[in-house]
């Protein structure tokens, strides 16, 4: 029997459940027993990651803790941004799969050094780091782009996944491309509602999925 997975969601709540979609998508199974029991907590109350961080962590914690309570052996967040705040998740003793490092480690298994992040400013902020860490360079958007990923996010928040936010996301992919990028990182899980493989020209690492087959390893 496997693990029950503990996923702190609602950051933002289409986000989580297109990755609930995903676990069960690369789950291998026949039947129903084979899939993986999984709690998972919906909260869009969360305080926001970046401006009040403090209050966001402590309610991860929480959240953290009630998931462990409940019977959770795993723990995993489909939000590249709240990685930032993981502390206190952390403390709560159980296994913690770390959706920067996993995304990390893909994009640059193939030999890429130079990385393209789509992200929020605080989720480039980690990746930043961990491609370092790995030493790649990562690409940035610049000037007004760093703006229109923003709006892109908070298109998919309010519901707007049309053409309008899809073509202006290939236009950001295709400016870290133009600038060298030799893959994309969709790093913040609403980028991948926005943006497909199909739409960039180098390969694209959804950290969403990236994040979904490691619990589906963690937890089979």
């Amino acid at each position: 029997m496997g693990k029950v997975l503990g996923v702190l969601g609602g950051m933002g709540p289409a986000a989580t459940v297109a990755f609930l979609a995903r676990v069960q998508a690369l789950t291998p199974a026949v039947v129903d027993h084979d899939h993986i029991r999984i709690l998972a907590d919906i909260n869009p109350q969360v305080p926001d990651r970046q401006r009040a961080p403090d209050a966001a962590e402590a309610r991860l914690g929480q959240m953290a803790m009630r998931l462990r309570d409940a019977g959770a052996q795993v723990l995993a967040m489909p939000c590249n941004t709240a990685h930032a705040l993981t502390a206190s998740i952390r403390k709560v003793g159980l296994p913690f799969i770390d959706m920067i490092a996993e995304t990390a480690e893909a994009a640059t298994a193939g030999g890429a050094r130079k990385i393209g992040v789509l992200a929020t400013p605080g989720g480039e902020a980690l990746y930043t780091r961990a491609l370092q860490a790995k030493g790649a360079k990562i690409v940035r958007l610049t000037g007004a782009d760093r703006n229109a990923i923003m709006a892109g996010i908070n298109a998919v928040k309010a519901g707007d996944t049309g053409e309008a936010p899809r073509a202006e996301m290939r236009r950001l992919a295709a400016a870290l491309v133009g600038a060298g990028a030799e893959v994309v990182i969709a790093g913040c899980t609403e980028v991948p509602l926005l943006l497909g493989p199909e739409d960039v020209s180098v390969p694209l690492v959804d950290s969403a999925e990236v994040l979904a087959a490691a619990c589906v390893k963690a937890c089979r």
